[in-house]
């Protein structure tokens, strides 16, 4: 039986979870970042508890940082600025959701943020005439050269989105990686790519391509990590015109650093650009939304066929 766990404002553009699954964050096209919380643990009922005024220009992104740094949410607006907002209670007052920082400027563009695990962060950023990526680590910055050398080759390239997804289960000891694909106007960008840190060189390099030879210049729109509950392999989703393919990347690279890739499903079958894709906590069910106004559930059988589980149209 279906329950309704929130009613969000007419405009809602995005939404992000916190990571127990207890706060959602959304924000709408009037540029509102509201808040909502469970009033009883007990309750799977969420209300609206607090609201903020990100901008003019709408939000199009929220994502919440690691619990280790508070309540704090990143926003990107439809001007391609990026802000931080937290959670603040000052003197005797009510607890408020405060700006404190903004990230401009004047010729680029934040495409996307993601957080990753152990105090990473991406940033990606395009300007008119070029594609600027930076990675900070615990407060070292690098950016990744392979990929601006190859930009400066083309001619100026112009990027409409991008999608970034970090292996949810790296950490302390082990190499980073993460899952890059672009929606531009350069086809050679916009096959999905993974990229891993080379601590020897101090560098990012890319170790599989997520796309067969005939679809390596198709746009993607988005990109998504599954967790690993203890496959010998990892499973990332690419969505593109084509539809949402399932990919299963392997763990052992090759003489070359190259890690296998298998592409073992391709879900189609209806007429939507997909906006989100996300996981569940076991990395099993991938629920997807888009143009087409639904939200979908996507599984695997016991002989690994993939099938739409489920499909949810919004409350009228």
């Amino acid at each position: 039986m279906e329950k309704s766990l929130a009613t969000l404002d007419n405009g809602t553009t995005c939404s992000a979870w916190n990571y127990s699954g207890q706060r959602l964050a959304t924000g709408s096209v009037d540029g509102t970042l509201s808040i909502f919380d469970s009033c009883d643990p007990a309750s799977t009922s969420f209300k609206c508890t607090s609201k903020a005024r990100v901008g003019e220009s709408g939000v199009v992104k929220v994502v919440w940082i690691p619990p280790l740094f508070g309540d704090a949410v990143a926003c990107i607006d439809g001007n391609g600025s990026s802000s931080l907002w937290e959670e603040l209670a000052e003197d005797a007052q009510a607890v408020e959701w405060k700006h404190c920082k903004s990230f401009q400027s004047n010729s680029a563009k934040v495409l996307d943020v993601q957080f990753g695990v152990f105090r990473t962060i991406l940033k990606m950023v395009n300007s008119r005439d070029s594609f600027v990526f930076r990675c900070c680590i615990n407060g070292w910055k690098a950016e990744f050269q392979n990929l601006t050398d190859s930009v400066a080759k083309l001619a100026k390239a112009s990027c409409f989105s991008a999608s970034v997804s970090w292996n949810p289960q790296r950490g302390d000891g082990q190499e980073m990686s993460f899952v890059l694909g672009f929606n531009s106007d350069t086809p050679q960008l916009n096959s999905s790519k993974v990229w891993e840190f080379d601590l020897d060189h101090q560098r990012w390099v890319p170790v599989a391509e997520l796309a067969l030879p005939e679809d390596r210049k198709d746009q993607v729109f988005s990109v998504a990590w599954a967790p690993n509950i203890g496959r010998p392999y990892e499973v990332i989703a690419v969505a593109t015109h084509k539809g949402i393919a399932i990919w299963h990347l392997g763990s052992n690279p090759d003489t070359d650093g190259r890690l296998s890739v298998e592409r073992v499903a391709l879900l189609s079958g209806y007429e939507a650009e997909v906006w989100q894709m996300e996981w569940d906590m076991s990395g099993m069910t991938l629920a997807t939304t888009g143009t087409d106004g639904m939200v979908r559930l996507w599984q695997s059988n016991l002989n690994g066929i993939w099938h739409e589980q489920a499909a949810f149209e919004p409350a009228t």
